[in-house]
């Protein structure tokens, strides 16, 4: 039986998983690494991805593509190669065919089915844009599953005792915080928030730009202007970030980072931890609101939580373990699991249990935000509130505003806010052939349905004609 995959499509590395003899491997890459870059580039007729790609990032910066989950279920946004427009589900999908060939060759085998990870505070549209970039790339999507919940997975299978645990989850683009309880093969998530343009990636552009800044400074030369100049930057801004982990003082060291009429420029700059930190404390400011806002939902007291889980390699930062410690009441996190792989791992087991290869573990997830309706006056009518335990359905009936309305618009919302402009548009559909009525009378009944992987369909019907539209 050919075997389901985890994969960890991650804004800046990505990892592929496989149960093997019950456990979670890693699948290493053709390159012999275990992450992948998350980096796509178009050279003449080739595409390239992974760690080749981002190699030649320097000498290639208007072809080559990095952190593109940034742009998942944006309709606005594509790229364009050759005069053809691709979408980020496209890009995406060049990273999973990889991921995916590295696994065949692994395994020995074709690989057709995985589960895939996604931000847990991702909506609906992101959601769906996931699961199109997997089917892209030739695969059978199991299931959509967050990622704190997969880190849960990984962390938990060996517990023997009932476990209340936090999962921190700060990755190279994206932000969540997740509140679960473990026992008895029962994965459960009490509440979950997060940030999806919050992540590591943040925290190099910090120094990009203090780099940009100071080299004008000294030498009146602007290199935001300069493509090259700025990948080269941003690969600099990475590793003085990196390093500044283990040590508290790193040299950005550029030679011929740029020209003028007198001759080459050379960049050297040195940079302290604590410098750092003063750049990107407003990016940590970031994150307390919504780790405060998952424990608040959550009901857990803090002095409940056992364990505190860091998933995602930014949570390497010294930075970022002492204000978990700090917003923990000087919990330690707990060290036991590898930030970068541990989401590629659980998606490994969620598969496995999909395929029915791992028994006795259920995992019970929530939908990260609140979804609604848009009723009379702009108001948002809310349907499911945010972290209600999904699969779920719920139905409400409603009815026209104006005498003899031929028709009624259904407006998709998700989001906290009250007024409906205020929110995120899933989308609009119409159910039409009303029969005249005064108002109040006709009643529809609309229906919002979330599937396991946190998907929305929406289903209105006339209850007098029967007549239905939907929308998934």
């Amino acid at each position: 039986m050919a075997k389901a995959v985890g994969i960890d499509l991650g804004t800046t590395n990505s990892v592929i998983s496989v149960l093997e003899g019950g456990e979670p491997t890693i699948v290493p890459n053709a390159e012999g690494g275990r992450t992948t870059p998350s980096v796509v580039a178009f050279k003449d007729d080739d595409v390239l991805v992974g760690e080749v790609a981002k190699r030649q990032a320097i000498t290639n910066p208007d072809r080559t593509i990095r952190s593109v989950k940034r742009h998942m279920g944006d309709k606005n946004w594509s790229v364009d190669i050759d005069g053809k427009k691709l979408t980020a589900q496209e890009i995406s999908a060049r990273i999973l065919m990889k991921m995916k060939r590295d696994a065949e060759a692994f395994l020995g085998e074709t690989v057709t089915e995985a589960v895939i990870t996604v931000p847990a505070y991702f909506d609906d549209a992101q959601r769906q844009a996931t699961k199109e970039a997997g089917e892209i790339a030739g695969l059978t999507v199991l299931r959509i599953i967050n990622e704190p919940t997969a880190s849960s997975l990984a962390y938990g299978l060996d517990k023997e005792h009932d476990h209340t645990i936090l999962v921190y989850d700060l990755g190279g683009g994206t932000f969540d915080v997740s509140v679960l309880e473990i026992g008895e093969g029962v994965f459960e998530v009490k509440s979950t928030a997060g940030d999806t343009h919050l992540g590591g990636d943040d925290w190099d552009d910090a120094v990009m730009d203090w780099l940009v800044t100071e080299f004008k400074n000294e030498s009146g030369v602007d290199l935001s202007q300069d493509k090259m100049a700025l990948q080269r930057l941003k690969e600099a801004a990475e590793k003085a970030k990196i390093e500044l982990s283990s040590v508290t003082e790193t040299e950005v060291n550029l030679p011929f980072i740029t020209a003028t009429a007198e001759g080459p420029l050379h960049l050297q700059k040195k940079l302290t931890r604590s410098e750092f930190q003063k750049l990107t404390e407003d990016l940590l400011e970031r994150t307390k609101a919504p780790f405060r806002q998952a424990v608040k939902d959550s009901g857990v007291p803090m002095s409940d939580i056992d364990d505190i889980v860091l998933v995602g390699g930014s949570t390497r930062m010294p930075a970022v373990q002492e204000l978990v410690q700090e917003l923990t009441g000087g919990k330690e996190a707990h060290k036991g699991v590898n930030p970068d792989e541990v989401v590629a791992a659980g998606a490994a087991i969620q598969a496995g249990v999909l395929k029915g290869d791992v028994k006795d573990i259920l995992l019970l997830d929530v939908t990260p935000l609140t979804l609604g309706i848009e009723t009379k006056g702009s108001i948002m009518t809310k349907m499911i509130e945010r972290n209600t335990t999904i699969p779920t359905r719920r139905s409400e009936t409603f009815t026209t505003a104006d005498d003899n309305q031929p028709e009624v618009e259904i407006h998709v919302l998700q989001g906290e806010r009250q007024m409906a402009p205020d929110n995120k548009s899933l989308g609009k559909f119409r159910l039409t052939g009303l029969p005249p009525a005064p108002m109040g009378m006709p009643q529809i009944e609309v229906t919002f349905d979330i599937d396991a992987n946190g998907i929305v369909h929406v289903n209105a019907k006339d209850l007098g004609t029967g007549k239905e539209q939907a929308m998934t």
